[in-house]
């Protein structure tokens, strides 16, 4: 049997048809590819911006459980001498200072005659034991925003020696891109952004202090008048502005987060 001849012509693509589902092959994968570029971008931005708020947020809330545990243990805990300084067993002060807190006269917080080089915006020195159970005398924690780094020092408290001399050489990196001494430059940048950070255009200090009154709630220490001395701290306010290390993928602008967080001594001193 002979099949009956096709007189017909085989139809096939043609070459522009061709390079037009080509070109639009392409465009497609260009579209896609700068979706997912720009998803990975985003993607890279909020991990890095959720890794600054972990950290800055794990820094605060450290400090937060150090003044919450300051100025202990009292004096009065204490009804032998162990054979070593008994100073060294209990806390004096819930806030350590310089000048002057070896001879006992302790600065004001701000203002005054002989103003506190710490307790001050940027530097804070607490004195608690960190572990009483194992009468391992009390420590000296200290935190202090040098540029960018806020950073941590913990050290044995040693009587007759200057907390601030004590605590310098043992200072580690805590918590990076700490921008609340940011120059006149970079805050007018920052508050293109936002605008309801850095108010008046100023630093935003790490540490702001209340103290002691006899006369109602704690009051902010430089107003306190005489009761206007670390020995009279009560509560540390912390505030933590971090900027995120990449700019957002999208704008281009810098990413700040700012927490707040509010000590409270649980073993005051008054």
């Amino acid at each position: 049997m002979k099949r009956a001849p096709n007189n017909g012509r085989e139809q096939g693509f043609s070459l522009i048809e061709m390079m037009i589902a080509a070109l639009i092959f392409i465009l497609l994968c260009s579209a896609a590819f700068a979706l997912l570029s720009l998803a990975q971008q985003r993607y890279q931005t909020e991990s890095q911006v959720l890794n600054s708020f972990q950290e800055a947020r794990f820094g605060l809330d450290e400090i937060v459980r150090d003044v919450n545990g300051s100025a202990y243990p009292a004096q009065n805990l204490y009804s032998f001498n162990p054979g070593i300084p008994l100073k060294n067993y209990y806390a004096i002060t819930p806030i350590a200072w310089d000048p002057g807190y070896v001879s006992g006269s302790p600065c004001q917080i701000g203002t005054g005659a002989t103003v506190c080089t710490t307790p001050g915006d940027f530097d804070l020195i607490i004195e608690r034991d960190v572990d009483y159970w194992r009468k391992n005398y009390v420590e000296w924690t200290r935190y202090t925003l040098q540029g960018t780094t806020l950073s941590r020092s913990q050290t044995q408290k040693v009587v007759g020696a200057e907390p601030d001399a004590t605590t310098a050489p043992s200072f580690v990196p805590y918590v990076q891109n700490v921008m609340n001494q940011a120059t006149p430059a970079q805050i007018a940048q920052f508050q293109t952004v936002y605008p309801q950070m850095f108010p008046g255009g100023n630093q935003v200090p790490v540490f702001s202090y209340f103290c002691y009154s006899p006369f109602g709630p704690p009051q902010p220490c430089p107003s306190a008048g005489s009761y206007n001395s670390p020995l009279n701290v009560i509560d540390v306010e912390i505030t933590l502005i971090v900027m995120a290390p990449t700019q957002d993928a999208q704008t281009g602008q810098v990413r700040l987060i700012e927490l707040h967080g509010r000590g409270h001594s649980l073993n005051p001193l008054p």
